[in-house]
């Protein structure tokens, strides 16, 4: 079993966007940000749809899948340093500009799947590219945006806090952190696990960039999307030795489990009253199990690594996924965000990949678990573009973060085991 590398996934989720920001992905504005939005027409001529059926019988191979996969991280950075691979979300903030959240998350998923695929001790490029990406995200964890108060009712800045976190983690357990860096991520570890414990929602629990009831009002509704790998990431900090209050998992673990339906799928948003006994007829589109194909792997690992699972529901979940992959490759790379009739949104396709990935491997060892690893490979290579990419949305900057999600997936079986929730000290 392995840490999560990403999540998450993601801090535009949503169609709300906040007051002023312009929206860039075609989508129209929602109304209460952590409320479902409404359902919005797909463009008639989509920007682009990225998808090329495997030839039958063909293997993936996935060392050269890898290979190309990282060339093609290493053609794609941005900015005077080639320093950053942003993901382009649905929304601008402050006139216009690609959120500094996007920047950080993105440059963080990138740097995980460099050091993730074979080889790296002796790739001088990317060892280059991550001290690039590192410094890179240091430097932007300094912005106003990347602070720890969330800003009016939208604000993506814990997605890049979740991602920086699992990479400054990464790095330390694998002693791969760039010399010259080594004091700031040591220090900015520790402000990370600060930021997310005191950003989580009060009460209820949890955590969600779209916040209309207030950055600090119980009454939001925690993302179980954006929970689940924010709890993975306390998870292997407190591990680690440091601080994270227990009651901070706990209630974040307990927004987790409200939202699961009696059909075993798990609303957008956490409920303030369980919904384990809720059937599917009574559900938003947002909340159907079809709705949730993507996101309910990482809850279930998430709640196994607690203490809280069970295997049976994380089996269910994987099957899921597979039973509702073309439900999530027909939103892939097009325009708007939640479409009728299961309210998926583009950019779920490669996040859900990561995390039925995730689940397969936390299955015991055995046939059925190397099937489902092939599987899934054989559903991966479907995505692929011709240059050896991939790419979840229609911006062409979004193929660094898609591609290294892509690698993670593939390796996935060679990643470290996800952390397990350390137990909670005693009382008395």
């Amino acid at each position: 079993m392995r840490p999560l590398v990403f999540a998450s996934l993601f801090a535009s989720s949503l169609a709300a966007a906040p007051a002023g920001a312009q929206q860039q992905d075609g989508g129209k504005k929602a109304a209460p940000a952590d409320a479902p939005p409404p359902a919005e027409q797909p463009a008639e001529k989509p920007v682009r749809f990225r998808s090329f059926p495997a030839a039958d019988g063909v293997p993936f191979d996935v060392a050269d899948a890898t290979a190309r996969g990282v060339e093609a991280l290493l053609r794609l950075p941005e900015g005077d340093g080639h320093d950053q691979w942003p993901y382009e979300g649905v929304y601008r903030e402050d006139g216009g500009q690609l959120p500094v959240g996007y920047r950080v998350g993105g440059t963080s998923i990138v740097c995980l799947a460099l050091i993730a695929a074979p080889g790296f001790a002796r790739d001088s490029a990317r060892h280059d590219a991550l001290a690039r990406g590192v410094g890179f995200v240091l430097q932007t964890l300094e912005h106003p945006r990347m602070g720890k108060d969330f800003i009016g009712t939208y604000d993506v800045r814990g997605w890049g806090h979740i991602y920086a976190l699992q990479l400054f983690l990464h790095l330390l357990d694998r002693g791969l952190v760039p010399p010259a860096h080594a004091a700031a991520v040591a220090d900015k570890t520790r402000w990370l696990v600060t930021a997310l414990c005191e950003s989580a929602i009060p009460e209820t629990g949890g955590w969600n960039y779209a916040r209309s009831a207030g950055y600090q009002d119980p009454r939001s509704q925690a993302s179980t999307f954006m929970t689940a790998p924010a709890l993975q990431a306390l998870f292997h900090a407190k591990a680690r030795g440091y601080e994270v209050a227990d009651t901070v998992l706990d209630q974040a673990l307990d927004a987790l489990e409200r939202a699961r339906s009696q059909n075993a799928g798990y609303a957008y948003g956490a409920p303030r009253t369980s919904r384990n006994d809720v059937d599917e007829e009574k559900l938003s589109m947002m909340d159907k199990v079809g709705s949730s194909a993507a996101r309910a792997t990482a809850v279930e690992t998430t709640l196994l690594l607690a203490g809280r699972g069970d295997p049976a529901r994380l089996r269910r979940a994987i099957g899921r996924f597979f039973e509702h992959w073309d439900d999530l490759a027909v939103r892939k790379s097009q325009t708007g965000t939640h479409i009728m009739p299961f309210g998926i949104a583009p950019y779920y396709f490669l996040y859900g990949h990561v995390y039925a990935a995730q689940a397969i491997e936390m299955l015991p060892d055995g046939d059925d678990k190397l099937a489902l690893r092939g599987k899934l490979l054989a559903f991966l290579t479907r995505s692929r573009d011709g240059d050896g990419s991939w790419n979840d949305r229609q911006f062409d900057r979004s193929a660094g973060y898609g591609t290294a999600m892509a690698i993670l997936a593939m390796r996935m079986p060679w990643l470290p085991t996800p952390v397990a929730r350390p137990l909670p000290a005693k009382k008395g």
